[in-house]
């Protein structure tokens, strides 16, 4: 058995079909800021309100990679948790993120091969009830045994 799992983390052994988890989060304009740095898209459309509003977007939006991270986060902390491998992801944007837009991230478990400890799981962002994000992730899980 492993003793290093983080308490939280879920095990592929424990792992069912319909488990899902999600967070909420706000996206500033310091989000915004601080992944334009990390990532060096500085877009004018992310970073500067005059040139996004002659945009189709009408004013600016936050990266969909940030709101894709949101993804990323739900399933490193929660589900399965910390020792979660990311193996694949894929995305599809649906509507614009905002500043101060509050989006709500969730995964669900859509299949389990235990042997491999392999889960796929259907992911979706979404703001004030509509989708802005859809897609599927595939992960490794962490396991109780030892490989």
């Amino acid at each position: 058995m492993l003793d290093n799992l983080p308490r939280g983390t879920i095990v592929i052994e424990d792992i069912e079909i319909g488990m899902f988890r999600y967070l909420r989060k706000q996206v500033t304009d310091a989000d915004i800021e601080m992944f334009a740095t990390v990532s060096t898209d500085h877009n004018p459309v992310h970073m500067d309100d005059d040139y996004a509003q002659d945009t189709i977007f009408q004013g600016r939006i936050a990266h969909g990679m940030l709101t894709a991270g949101l993804i990323s986060a739900v399933i490193g902390e929660q589900l399965p948790g910390h020792g979660t491998v990311y193996l694949g992801q894929s995305l599809k944007f649906l509507a614009p993120v905002r500043p101060g837009d509050m989006v709500y991230a969730e995964v669900k478990v859509t299949d389990i091969d235990p042997a491999k400890r392999i889960v796929k799981m259907d992911c979706h962002c979404s703001v004030e009830g509509k989708k802005v994000l859809i897609g599927e992730a595939k992960v490794l899980a962490p396991s109780r045994k030892f490989d």
